[in-house]
This record gives structure tokens, sequence and C-alpha cells, in this order.
């Protein structure tokens, strides 16, 4: 099998950086390229880096982003105390707007966007988030990518040695995984399964945790 080369968002925070070491001491991963905001700090010989401060000028590095095979999209925030047309700007509009960059520089990609737990595709329940999440998936799918992917973990293990991890989230996550462990994922079960997805593809386009196990393992 040929070895793939990945772009990740988001490696500054706890899903893209555990996906990121996971996809540099994955064997099946050539060459990684993480677009961030600011500045990761970590060498690598797999790893290249591209500084991109506002994702909505991803047009302009358009020659940089063409020649890869698929894109981990991690980069995301919180809504908690955020209203809904802030957050729709940061989740959905900032998301589309990318991934209709990328898709114009090689449609032949596969495209995995991080979601979470109970995100809703109705686009029409109670939680403004989980409408948000919902409606980045579905327009996300309908663009002409080679495979689009929507992840949806709930709680998650870290890597050993994650700088960006709460102590707390950690603990909290031991604790669920103690009571609820068919609920808990870890990072490197997460990574894998995106690389998997990649390498061989699956039977649906919206993940969760059940799915991503099972793609972890294939």
């Amino acid at each position: 099998m040929n070895t793939i080369k990945v772009i990740i968002t988001g490696a500054t925070g706890m899903v893209g950086e555990g996906v990121l070491f996971e996809c540099l001491q994955n064997e099946n991963v050539s060459e990684v390229l993480i677009i961030n905001r600011r500045h990761y700090q970590l060498q690598h010989s797999k790893l290249k880096e591209l500084i991109v401060p506002d994702f909505f000028k991803l047009n302009d590095f358009a020659d940089t982003i063409k020649d890869f095979d698929a894109c981990f999209f991690c980069a995301g925030v919180s809504s908690v105390g955020m209203k809904e047309d802030k957050y729709r700007h940061l989740t959905y509009d900032t998301t589309l707007a990318f991934a209709k960059v990328l898709v114009g520089a090689n449609s032949n990609i596969v495209f995995t966007y991080v979601s979470g737990s109970h995100t809703d595709s109705s686009e029409q329940g109670r939680l403004m988030w989980a409408r948000v999440k919902g409606k980045t998936e579905n327009d996300l799918i309908k663009l002409p990518f080679k495979a689009v992917y929507n992840f949806r973990p709930g709680v998650m293990l870290p890597f050993d040695g994650q700088k960006n991890w709460k102590k707390s989230y950690k603990i909290l996550g031991k604790i669920i995984k103690a009571v609820l462990p068919k609920s808990v994922l870890t990072i490197h079960q997460v990574g894998k399964a995106m690389i998997n997805a990649v390498t061989n593809g699956y039977s649906k386009s919206v993940l969760e945790v059940a799915d991503i196990k099972q793609l972890a393992n294939m």
C-alpha cells in the first residue's frame, strides 16, 4: 500500500495535536502539513507547517495544499458563552470556506471533519452548537471531495506527552471510561481511524463512537 500525505488543522488544540502524534508515528503516513493560525513548536522529519492567520484567505496558499491525499480538520472552538451568530461564523463559515478552497485545489482528497457526539443532522434541534455542527456536516458532504467523513467522538483520552490537554479532562475521561467504557475513545483510535478511512474507506459518512472504534481496527 502506498503511504499518504495529510493536512491537519487544529494541531494547537487537544484533538488536532493527538491526531498529529498518531500521524507522525504511523507508517502509513509519509508527510504531514499542519495548517495553523499560530506556530506549533515541534520538529519531525515528516512534519511541515503552514501559518495561515485567516482561514478565509487559504486561497493565497492554493499551490501549497494541492498535493495531499487527506485533510483531517480538527480545528474548532467551544460554544460555551458564545452567541449563535459568532459560533456559526467560527464553526460553519470558517470550515466551509477552508473546505471549498481545498476541494478547488484538489478534488481527489478525503476530508475528515471532527464534529461531536449528539450533533444534530436535522439542524432543527434545541441545542445551538448541535444545529451548527449538523449543518456543517451536511454541507461538507455536498462538496465534491473524493470522500467526506464526519467524526463524532465523545470523551477522548490523550496521547502520552500531549501538551494541549487539560488535566481535569483527562481525569474525567478515566472516570467515564470506568463507568461507560463504550463511550470513551483514545486519540490514538481517532487518529488511526482517520488514516484508515483514507486507505481503506468506510461505509458511513457520519461516524459515531462505535464506528470510530471499528474503523481504527480495520
